[in-house]
């Protein structure tokens, strides 16, 4: 992946493909718990904007499906070396999981600078997004990751297990899923002694 420098007075950030965040045998208990779990549609936690740009599913955020894997995954960072090394987090937002088919897509927008954890006193600065596949890439059709920075676009459509960190000022979108679902864990990292840089103008989320 290219490198994508976003903050000049620290050591360059890299829109980085991280391998093998989770085992196989890791994703197949966490699709097991939330393939068995409600969804609801996406834009419940959406603003005005962003519900116009947003087409999906998403696991209700603070749902028993969403804290047990998302636990699991939380621990899973904390022990993947390439993970600290390029993210540097101080903290991370507990993990969200989305799922797109039928069409589903998400236009271009930018992710919020700030993230609330509802009903706690949670809050982050969103340097880093991360998404997190949950599908490997022959099960559905569509549904790439369309990441856009200063070299242009980087599509982006990886195993099941792997995951993607990028700037989350950088505009981005999800193309639509024409086969089968893309199912993944998306969230966002606050690193130790960044500072976020003004993202170009798009649809917050």
């Amino acid at each position: 992946m290219s490198a994508c420098p976003i903050y000049p007075d620290m050591v360059a950030i890299m829109l980085l493909q991280i391998p093998d965040v989770l085992s196989k045998a890791q994703v197949a208990q966490v699709r097991q718990v939330i393939d068995a779990a409600p969804w609801a549609d996406g834009n419940e936690t959406s603003g005005y904007q962003s519900a116009l740009a947003k087409r999906n599913l998403q696991l209700p955020e603070g749902s028993p499906a969403a804290r047990e894997v998302g636990d699991l995954i939380q621990d899973a960072l904390g022990n993947h070396a390439l993970f600290f090394s390029a993210a540097l987090p101080l903290k991370v937002y507990p993990p969200l999981f989305n799922r797109y088919e039928g069409g589903h897509t998400f236009a271009s927008h930018v992710d919020n600078a700030i993230r609330y954890l509802r009903g706690t006193s949670f809050r982050i600065r969103s340097d880093l997004s991360a998404t997190l596949f949950l599908t490997e890439p022959e099960e559905y059709d569509g549904g790439e990751l369309v990441i856009e920075d200063t070299y242009g676009q980087q599509r982006v459509k990886l195993p099941a297990g792997h995951m993607v960190l990028y700037p989350a000022t950088s505009i981005h979108h999800v193309t639509p899923v024409t086969r089968g679902a893309r199912v993944s864990s998306f969230f966002w990292i606050q690193r130790h002694g960044a500072r976020r840089r003004p993202a170009r103008d798009a649809v917050r989320t």
